[in-house]
Protein backbone atom coordinates (compact mmCIF):
# COMPACT_ATOMS: atom_id res chain seq x y z
CA UNK A 1 0.00 0.00 0.00
CA UNK A 2 1.27 3.25 -0.94
CA UNK A 3 0.86 5.70 2.17
CA UNK A 4 0.68 9.82 1.46
CA UNK A 5 4.00 11.63 1.49
CA UNK A 6 2.51 13.82 4.64
CA UNK A 7 1.26 10.41 6.60
CA UNK A 8 5.02 8.68 6.48
CA UNK A 9 6.60 12.03 7.47
CA UNK A 10 4.35 13.01 10.15
CA UNK A 11 6.40 13.18 13.46
CA UNK A 12 4.74 11.72 16.98
CA UNK A 13 5.32 11.82 20.43
CA UNK A 14 8.15 9.95 21.91
CA UNK A 15 6.33 9.81 25.52
CA UNK A 16 3.63 7.38 24.38
CA UNK A 17 6.77 5.17 22.56
CA UNK A 18 8.75 5.15 26.26
CA UNK A 19 6.10 4.47 28.00
CA UNK A 20 5.11 0.98 25.72
CA UNK A 21 8.78 0.39 26.51
CA UNK A 22 8.29 0.78 30.16
CA UNK A 23 5.13 -1.23 30.22
CA UNK A 24 7.07 -4.20 27.80
CA UNK A 25 9.72 -3.95 30.55
CA UNK A 26 7.48 -4.33 33.74
CA UNK A 27 5.19 -7.76 31.61
CA UNK A 28 8.88 -9.16 32.14
CA UNK A 29 8.09 -8.95 35.98
CA UNK A 30 10.41 -5.55 36.38
CA UNK A 31 9.30 -2.81 38.77
CA UNK A 32 9.54 0.51 36.55
CA UNK A 33 9.47 4.08 37.92
CA UNK A 34 7.26 6.11 35.53
CA UNK A 35 8.97 9.80 35.19
CA UNK A 36 8.48 9.53 31.44
CA UNK A 37 4.69 10.93 31.29
CA UNK A 38 3.75 14.39 31.08
CA UNK A 39 0.06 13.08 33.36
CA UNK A 40 -1.05 14.12 36.89
CA UNK A 41 -0.89 11.05 38.82
CA UNK A 42 -4.41 12.38 40.78
CA UNK A 43 -7.61 11.44 40.31
CA UNK A 44 -10.10 14.08 39.07
CA UNK A 45 -11.39 16.18 41.65
CA UNK A 46 -14.65 14.74 43.00
CA UNK A 47 -16.88 17.06 42.28
CA UNK A 48 -16.04 17.22 38.10
CA UNK A 49 -16.68 13.56 38.27
CA UNK A 50 -19.72 13.75 39.87
CA UNK A 51 -21.02 16.88 37.80
CA UNK A 52 -20.65 14.75 34.14
CA UNK A 53 -21.53 11.67 35.58
CA UNK A 54 -24.87 13.82 36.37
CA UNK A 55 -24.97 14.71 32.67
CA UNK A 56 -24.56 11.09 31.59
CA UNK A 57 -27.58 10.43 33.58
CA UNK A 58 -29.60 13.09 32.49
CA UNK A 59 -29.38 12.23 28.77
CA UNK A 60 -26.85 14.53 27.66
CA UNK A 61 -24.96 11.92 25.82
CA UNK A 62 -26.02 13.90 22.30
CA UNK A 63 -24.17 16.62 19.60
CA UNK A 64 -22.93 19.61 21.19
CA UNK A 65 -22.41 22.84 18.95
CA UNK A 66 -19.16 22.60 16.91
CA UNK A 67 -17.59 25.38 18.80
CA UNK A 68 -18.58 24.17 22.78
CA UNK A 69 -21.29 24.46 24.75
CA UNK A 70 -22.66 27.67 25.47
CA UNK A 71 -22.34 27.93 29.28
CA UNK A 72 -18.93 26.35 28.75
CA UNK A 73 -17.82 29.14 26.66
CA UNK A 74 -19.00 31.83 28.95
CA UNK A 75 -17.30 30.58 32.00
CA UNK A 76 -13.99 30.48 29.68
CA UNK A 77 -14.63 33.95 28.94
CA UNK A 78 -15.47 35.06 31.70
CA UNK A 79 -12.54 33.10 33.84
CA UNK A 80 -10.05 33.91 31.01
CA UNK A 81 -10.69 37.94 31.24
CA UNK A 82 -9.98 37.42 35.16
CA UNK A 83 -6.81 35.20 35.12
CA UNK A 84 -5.25 36.17 31.49
CA UNK A 85 -5.60 40.13 31.89
CA UNK A 86 -7.50 40.78 28.05
CA UNK A 87 -10.84 41.00 27.34
CA UNK A 88 -12.27 37.63 26.39
CA UNK A 89 -16.05 37.51 24.46
CA UNK A 90 -17.70 34.14 24.69
CA UNK A 91 -17.85 33.89 20.65
CA UNK A 92 -13.94 34.14 20.86
CA UNK A 93 -13.85 31.12 22.72
CA UNK A 94 -13.38 27.46 21.03
CA UNK A 95 -13.96 23.99 22.87
CA UNK A 96 -11.37 20.98 21.26
CA UNK A 97 -10.90 17.67 22.06
CA UNK A 98 -7.88 18.31 24.01
CA UNK A 99 -5.38 21.65 23.47
CA UNK A 100 -3.56 19.58 20.25
CA UNK A 101 -6.03 20.19 17.78
CA UNK A 102 -5.56 24.41 18.55
CA UNK A 103 -1.86 23.70 17.56
CA UNK A 104 -3.57 21.34 14.53
CA UNK A 105 -6.41 23.90 13.25
CA UNK A 106 -4.17 26.81 13.95
CA UNK A 107 -1.33 25.96 11.99
CA UNK A 108 -3.84 24.36 9.16
CA UNK A 109 -5.99 27.72 8.98
CA UNK A 110 -2.78 29.78 8.81
CA UNK A 111 0.27 28.40 6.87
CA UNK A 112 1.04 26.83 3.24
CA UNK A 113 3.66 25.67 1.21
CA UNK A 114 6.32 28.19 1.35
CA UNK A 115 5.99 29.66 4.55
CA UNK A 116 7.90 29.04 7.96
CA UNK A 117 7.09 28.53 12.01
CA UNK A 118 9.12 29.66 14.81
CA UNK A 119 9.31 26.86 17.65
CA UNK A 120 10.88 26.45 20.90
CA UNK A 121 14.04 24.26 21.01
CA UNK A 122 14.06 22.44 23.25
CA UNK A 123 9.90 22.42 23.09
CA UNK A 124 6.94 20.06 22.67
CA UNK A 125 7.46 17.94 19.28
CA UNK A 126 4.09 18.33 18.12
CA UNK A 127 5.16 21.91 17.33
CA UNK A 128 7.41 20.75 14.57
CA UNK A 129 5.28 17.67 13.71
CA UNK A 130 2.09 19.58 12.73
CA UNK A 131 3.61 22.70 11.37
CA UNK A 132 5.75 20.42 9.03
CA UNK A 133 2.10 18.38 7.79
CA UNK A 134 0.61 21.93 7.29
CA UNK A 135 3.02 22.25 4.38
CA UNK A 136 5.52 24.58 6.35
CA UNK A 137 9.21 24.73 7.19
CA UNK A 138 9.41 24.47 10.75
CA UNK A 139 12.29 26.89 12.40
CA UNK A 140 13.98 25.73 15.38
CA UNK A 141 14.73 28.70 18.23
CA UNK A 142 17.07 27.69 20.01
CA UNK A 143 16.49 27.83 24.41
CA UNK A 144 19.46 27.50 25.44
CA UNK A 145 20.60 26.65 29.39
CA UNK A 146 22.84 28.53 29.63
CA UNK A 147 20.44 31.54 29.15
CA UNK A 148 18.03 29.49 31.98
CA UNK A 149 16.16 28.07 28.80
CA UNK A 150 14.78 31.18 28.05
CA UNK A 151 14.66 32.95 24.33
CA UNK A 152 17.05 35.35 23.15
CA UNK A 153 15.61 38.43 21.83
CA UNK A 154 18.01 38.78 19.48
CA UNK A 155 17.99 35.37 17.89
CA UNK A 156 14.50 34.93 17.95
CA UNK A 157 14.81 38.27 15.62
CA UNK A 158 17.53 36.61 13.47
CA UNK A 159 15.10 33.82 12.30
CA UNK A 160 12.74 36.03 11.32
CA UNK A 161 12.55 36.09 7.11
CA UNK A 162 10.05 37.36 4.56
CA UNK A 163 8.31 34.06 4.78
CA UNK A 164 7.50 33.91 8.23
CA UNK A 165 3.90 33.15 9.81
CA UNK A 166 4.07 32.13 12.81
CA UNK A 167 6.03 32.40 16.10
CA UNK A 168 4.88 29.13 18.22
CA UNK A 169 5.94 29.44 22.23
CA UNK A 170 5.64 27.42 25.64
CA UNK A 171 5.19 29.20 29.19
CA UNK A 172 5.60 27.85 31.65
CA UNK A 173 7.28 25.59 29.07
CA UNK A 174 7.63 21.57 28.68
CA UNK A 175 10.26 20.37 28.74
CA UNK A 176 12.28 23.04 30.63
CA UNK A 177 9.70 23.99 33.32
CA UNK A 178 10.75 27.58 32.67
CA UNK A 179 8.67 30.69 32.59
CA UNK A 180 9.16 33.51 30.28
CA UNK A 181 9.05 36.75 31.88
CA UNK A 182 6.87 40.39 30.78
CA UNK A 183 10.25 41.32 29.08
CA UNK A 184 10.63 38.41 27.44
CA UNK A 185 6.92 38.59 26.15
CA UNK A 186 7.24 41.96 25.26
CA UNK A 187 10.33 40.95 22.70
CA UNK A 188 7.61 38.46 21.14
CA UNK A 189 4.99 40.80 20.61
CA UNK A 190 7.61 43.27 19.25
CA UNK A 191 8.59 40.98 16.57
CA UNK A 192 5.47 39.67 16.00
CA UNK A 193 3.60 42.96 15.35
CA UNK A 194 7.16 44.45 13.32
CA UNK A 195 6.57 41.76 10.89
CA UNK A 196 2.81 40.98 10.63
CA UNK A 197 3.13 37.48 12.53
CA UNK A 198 0.59 34.96 14.35
CA UNK A 199 1.76 34.03 17.87
CA UNK A 200 0.22 30.67 19.03
CA UNK A 201 0.57 30.93 22.72
CA UNK A 202 0.39 27.25 24.70
CA UNK A 203 -0.32 27.99 28.31
CA UNK A 204 -1.56 24.67 29.05
CA UNK A 205 0.60 24.71 32.08
CA UNK A 206 -0.21 28.39 32.89
CA UNK A 207 -2.19 27.98 36.44
CA UNK A 208 1.08 25.52 37.08
CA UNK A 209 3.39 28.31 38.18
CA UNK A 210 5.75 27.41 41.15
CA UNK A 211 7.78 30.98 41.28
CA UNK A 212 7.22 34.26 39.52
CA UNK A 213 4.28 34.93 37.63
CA UNK A 214 2.15 34.32 34.42
CA UNK A 215 1.65 36.62 32.26
CA UNK A 216 -0.58 35.86 28.63
CA UNK A 217 0.84 37.63 25.94
CA UNK A 218 -2.36 38.14 24.54
CA UNK A 219 -3.12 41.20 27.61
CA UNK A 220 -0.31 42.92 26.02
CA UNK A 221 -1.41 45.75 23.86
CA UNK A 222 -2.28 45.04 20.40
CA UNK A 223 -1.47 41.23 21.02
CA UNK A 224 -5.13 39.94 21.65
CA UNK A 225 -6.06 40.21 17.76
CA UNK A 226 -2.86 38.57 16.41
CA UNK A 227 -2.59 35.38 19.24
CA UNK A 228 -3.93 32.27 19.38
CA UNK A 229 -4.38 31.36 23.42
CA UNK A 230 -4.41 27.47 23.66
CA UNK A 231 -5.20 25.93 27.26
CA UNK A 232 -7.13 23.11 28.44
CA UNK A 233 -8.21 20.74 31.09
CA UNK A 234 -5.69 18.20 31.17
CA UNK A 235 -2.17 19.62 33.58
CA UNK A 236 -4.85 21.83 35.81
CA UNK A 237 -7.68 19.57 36.49
CA UNK A 238 -6.21 16.06 36.49
CA UNK A 239 -8.18 15.37 33.28
CA UNK A 240 -5.51 13.86 30.62
CA UNK A 241 -8.08 11.36 29.48
CA UNK A 242 -11.33 13.68 29.63
CA UNK A 243 -9.37 15.29 26.28
CA UNK A 244 -11.02 18.56 26.91
CA UNK A 245 -8.74 21.93 25.32
CA UNK A 246 -10.02 25.45 24.26
CA UNK A 247 -8.53 27.99 22.18
CA UNK A 248 -9.18 31.77 22.17
CA UNK A 249 -9.13 33.27 18.77
CA UNK A 250 -8.65 36.72 16.44
CA UNK A 251 -11.97 36.73 14.69
CA UNK A 252 -11.11 35.76 11.15
CA UNK A 253 -10.03 32.13 12.51
CA UNK A 254 -13.47 31.33 13.96
CA UNK A 255 -15.13 30.29 10.82
CA UNK A 256 -11.94 28.54 9.94
CA UNK A 257 -12.05 26.45 13.32
CA UNK A 258 -15.89 25.97 12.95
CA UNK A 259 -15.33 24.44 9.92
CA UNK A 260 -11.82 22.25 10.58
CA UNK A 261 -14.14 20.87 14.15
CA UNK A 262 -17.20 19.78 12.12
CA UNK A 263 -14.62 18.37 9.34
CA UNK A 264 -12.74 16.34 11.71
CA UNK A 265 -14.71 15.88 15.24
CA UNK A 266 -17.91 17.43 14.74
CA UNK A 267 -17.57 18.42 18.21
CA UNK A 268 -16.59 17.67 21.80
CA UNK A 269 -18.58 14.82 24.08
CA UNK A 270 -21.05 16.69 25.41
CA UNK A 271 -20.75 15.84 29.12
CA UNK A 272 -17.35 15.81 29.20
CA UNK A 273 -18.00 19.48 28.91
CA UNK A 274 -19.84 19.60 31.56
CA UNK A 275 -17.84 18.44 34.04
CA UNK A 276 -15.22 21.68 32.66
CA UNK A 277 -18.21 23.60 33.18
CA UNK A 278 -17.75 22.65 37.07
CA UNK A 279 -13.98 22.50 37.43
CA UNK A 280 -13.98 26.28 35.85
CA UNK A 281 -16.70 27.66 38.17
CA UNK A 282 -16.66 24.97 41.27
CA UNK A 283 -14.41 24.88 44.21
CA UNK A 284 -10.71 25.34 43.34
CA UNK A 285 -9.34 23.55 46.59
CA UNK A 286 -8.03 20.52 44.39
CA UNK A 287 -6.15 22.18 42.07
CA UNK A 288 -4.38 24.29 44.59
CA UNK A 289 -3.71 20.93 46.69
CA UNK A 290 -2.38 19.87 43.53
CA UNK A 291 -0.10 22.61 42.76
CA UNK A 292 1.48 22.58 46.37
CA UNK A 293 2.38 19.42 45.91
CA UNK A 294 3.70 19.63 42.32
CA UNK A 295 6.00 22.72 44.36
CA UNK A 296 7.18 20.11 46.95
CA UNK A 297 7.88 17.27 44.47
CA UNK A 298 9.81 19.83 42.45
CA UNK A 299 11.99 21.10 45.39
CA UNK A 300 12.70 17.07 46.43
CA UNK A 301 13.82 15.99 42.72
CA UNK A 302 15.74 19.20 42.35
CA UNK A 303 17.39 18.70 45.02
CA UNK A 304 17.88 14.80 44.70
CA UNK A 305 19.39 15.35 40.93
CA UNK A 306 21.96 17.94 42.12
CA UNK A 307 23.48 15.62 44.55
CA UNK A 308 24.19 12.96 42.10
CA UNK A 309 27.86 13.39 41.32
CA UNK A 310 27.45 13.60 37.39
CA UNK A 311 24.03 15.45 36.44
CA UNK A 312 23.52 19.37 37.13
CA UNK A 313 19.76 20.21 37.20
CA UNK A 314 18.22 23.74 36.64
CA UNK A 315 15.17 25.05 39.10
CA UNK A 316 12.38 25.06 36.72
CA UNK A 317 9.93 27.61 37.95
CA UNK A 318 6.40 26.05 36.42
CA UNK A 319 4.73 22.99 34.78
CA UNK A 320 6.08 19.52 36.83
CA UNK A 321 9.11 19.01 34.66
CA UNK A 322 13.09 19.45 35.39
CA UNK A 323 15.59 18.60 32.57
CA UNK A 324 19.12 18.19 33.80
CA UNK A 325 22.15 18.11 32.00
CA UNK A 326 23.62 14.61 32.09
CA UNK A 327 26.62 15.02 30.07
CA UNK A 328 28.67 14.72 33.54
CA UNK A 329 28.29 11.05 33.51
CA UNK A 330 29.96 10.58 30.10
CA UNK A 331 26.61 9.64 28.06
CA UNK A 332 24.32 12.00 26.37
CA UNK A 333 20.27 11.78 27.06
CA UNK A 334 19.44 8.85 25.03
CA UNK A 335 21.91 6.92 25.84
CA UNK A 336 21.54 7.10 30.08
CA UNK A 337 17.34 7.46 29.16
CA UNK A 338 18.41 3.16 28.04
CA UNK A 339 20.48 2.75 30.46
CA UNK A 340 18.06 4.37 33.58
CA UNK A 341 15.47 2.07 31.86
CA UNK A 342 17.24 -1.11 31.52
CA UNK A 343 19.17 -1.34 34.50
CA UNK A 344 17.73 0.97 37.13
CA UNK A 345 13.95 0.73 35.96
CA UNK A 346 13.47 4.11 35.79
CA UNK A 347 11.59 5.45 32.59
CA UNK A 348 12.65 9.04 31.39
CA UNK A 349 12.47 11.18 28.38
CA UNK A 350 16.00 11.85 26.31
CA UNK A 351 16.55 15.66 25.78
CA UNK A 352 16.31 14.96 22.13
CA UNK A 353 12.32 13.87 22.14
CA UNK A 354 12.51 17.78 22.30
CA UNK A 355 14.93 19.18 20.26
CA UNK A 356 18.80 19.29 18.99
CA UNK A 357 19.41 21.84 22.15
CA UNK A 358 18.14 18.98 24.77
CA UNK A 359 21.30 16.35 23.61
CA UNK A 360 22.68 16.11 26.36
CA UNK A 361 19.46 16.18 28.66
CA UNK A 362 16.52 13.90 29.85
CA UNK A 363 13.21 14.96 30.71
CA UNK A 364 11.91 13.78 34.16
CA UNK A 365 8.19 14.57 34.91
CA UNK A 366 7.80 15.08 38.73
CA UNK A 367 3.67 13.91 38.38
CA UNK A 368 4.38 10.86 40.39
CA UNK A 369 4.56 10.60 44.27
CA UNK A 370 7.24 11.86 46.32
CA UNK A 371 8.20 7.94 47.65
CA UNK A 372 8.26 7.06 44.01
CA UNK A 373 10.62 9.77 43.21
CA UNK A 374 12.72 9.25 46.50
CA UNK A 375 13.48 5.76 45.14
CA UNK A 376 13.76 7.01 41.26
CA UNK A 377 16.69 9.17 42.88
CA UNK A 378 18.57 6.20 44.47
CA UNK A 379 18.04 3.97 41.21
CA UNK A 380 19.38 7.14 39.29
CA UNK A 381 22.24 7.81 41.92
CA UNK A 382 22.93 4.01 41.49
CA UNK A 383 23.41 4.04 37.43
CA UNK A 384 25.19 7.43 37.49
CA UNK A 385 27.69 5.73 40.57
CA UNK A 386 28.59 3.04 38.17
CA UNK A 387 28.96 5.65 34.95
CA UNK A 388 31.09 8.09 36.86
CA UNK A 389 33.26 5.37 38.18
CA UNK A 390 33.97 3.36 34.73
CA UNK A 391 34.85 6.78 33.41
CA UNK A 392 38.23 7.08 35.33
Amino acid sequence: MRLADRVRDLGTETAFEAAARAAALEATGRHVIHLELGEPDFDTPANIREAAKRAIDEGRTHYAPPLGLPALREALAADATARKGFAVTPDRVVVLPGAKPSIFYSLLALVQPGDEVIYPDPGFPIYESMARYAGASPVPLPLRPENGFRLDPDELEGLVTPRTRVIVFNSPGNPTGEVLTRDDLEWIAGVAQEHDLVVLADEIYGRLVHEGEHISIASLPGMAERTVVMDGFSKTFAMTGWRLGYAILPQPLLEPFRRLVINSVSCTATFSQVGAIEAITGPQDAMEAMLAEFRARRDLIVEGLNAIPGLRCHRPAGAFYVFPDVSGTGLDGRELTDRLLVEGGVAVLPGTAFGRVGANHVRVSYANSRENIALALERIAEVAASLVAGSR
